[in-house]
C-alpha cells in the first residue's frame, strides 16, 4: 500500500510537470515527433525462426525518420536510439518530455508461444487501463525493466509484473487519451485499409513507456515474427516501405486534423 500511494504521489508530480501546454491554447501545431524502436541491445525482444524485433524495429524506425525527414520537413523527428544499443524505458520517455514532444511513436514487433505460428496481422496500443486480465501485452513489454539497474528506483517501486499497479499509472494518461486513440485509429486504418493486413485493433494496456509520456502516444505492432510469412514481410524492403507509408500517412492526416493556426 505504502509503495502505491507514494506512486500515486510521484504521478501527481508527473501530471503537473509534463502537461503539454499546447492543448491548452490556440495554434497547436506537430512540431516534434519521437520515433521509439523498441528494445535494442541486450533487450532483444521477440525472437522469429532468423530475425530479432530489436533489429526490425530499428529498420523501421529509421526508414520511418528518413520518410518523414524528406516529405515533412517542417518536422522535427528526434529517435530514442538510431543504433543497437540499450535505452532505459524511462530515459526514452523523459527524452521525449524534455523535448516537448508533440507525438511519441514506439515500433515493436509482436510474438505468440510456440504451437502458434498461423496468428498474424497489426495492433496499435495506447496507454491505459482495461480488464486486468488483459493485459498480457503490457506485461510482456514491460518486463525488460527488470534488466535496468536501478529499476525499482528509477520507477518508483513499479512492479512490471504487477497488474494492479497499472491502474495508478493510467491516471496519468487521460489527458492524452482521445488523440492517441485518434492517431492508433488512423495507423490501424493504413495498415488495414490500405495494404490489407489482418487488424487486431486497438487495444488500451498499461505499457510503460506509453504512460511516462507525456504527449499523445501509440506502441504499434507491425506484424508477427512467429508467423513465418509476417517474418518475411518486416524483414523485407517492400514490406518495411509499406509499414512506413501507413505510419507515414497515419501521422499526416492526425497533423492536418489538429494543426490549427
Amino acid at each position: 500500500m505504502l509503495m502505491k500511494t507514494s506512486l500515486l504521489c510521484v504521478l501527481g508530480v508527473l501530471m503537473l510537470t509534463f502537461f503539454h501546454p499546447a492543448f491548452a491554447q490556440k495554434g497547436y501545431k506537430v512540431k516534434t515527433i519521437v520515433i521509439d524502436a523498441g528494445h535494442g541491445g541486450r533487450k532483444p525482444g521477440a525472437r522469429g525462426a532468423y530475425s530479432l524485433e530489436k533489429n526490425v524495429a530499428l529498420k523501421v524506425a529509421l526508414k520511418l525518420g528518413q520518410k518523414f525527414e524528406e516529405d515533412m520537413p517542417g518536422v522535427k523527428i528526434l529517435y530514442t536510439r538510431k543504433t543497437d544499443i540499450d535505452v532505459d524505458f524511462y530515459k526514452r520517455a523523459a527524452m521525449a518530455n524534455d523535448a516537448k514532444a508533440d507525438l511519441f511513436i514506439s515500433i515493436h514487433c509482436n510474438s505468440m508461444p510456440p504451437g502458434n505460428r498461423s496468428v498474424k496481422g497489426t495492433e496499435t496500443f495506447v496507454a491505459g487501463m482495461h480488464r486486468i486480465n488483459e493485459q498480457d501485452v503490457a506485461i510482456r513489454e514491460n518486463a525488460d525493466i527488470k534488466l535496468e539497474k536501478n529499476y525499482k528506483k528509477n520507477y518508483d517501486g513499479f512492479d512490471p509484473s504487477d497488474p494492479e499497479t497499472f491502474i495508478l499509472l493510467s491516471l496519468f494518461k487521460n489527458k492524452f487519451r482521445d488523440k492517441s486513440m485518434q492517431l492508433a485509429s488512423l495507423i490501424q486504418n493504413n495498415y488495414t485499409k490500405v495494404d490489407r493486413r489482418v487488424n487486431r485493433g486497438i487495444k488500451e494496456q498499461g505499457i510503460l513507456i506509453l504512460q511516462r509520456c507525456g504527449m499523445p502516444a501509440v506502441l504499434t505492432e507491425i506484424g508477427f515474427l512467429s508467423n513465418p510469412e509476417e517474418e518475411r514481410y518486416i524483414n523485407s524492403a517492400a514490406g518495411q516501405s509499406e509499414i512506413v507509408q501507413s505510419i507515414f500517412r497515419a501521422v499526416k492526416s492526425y497533423k492536418e486534423k489538429n494543426d490549427t493556426n
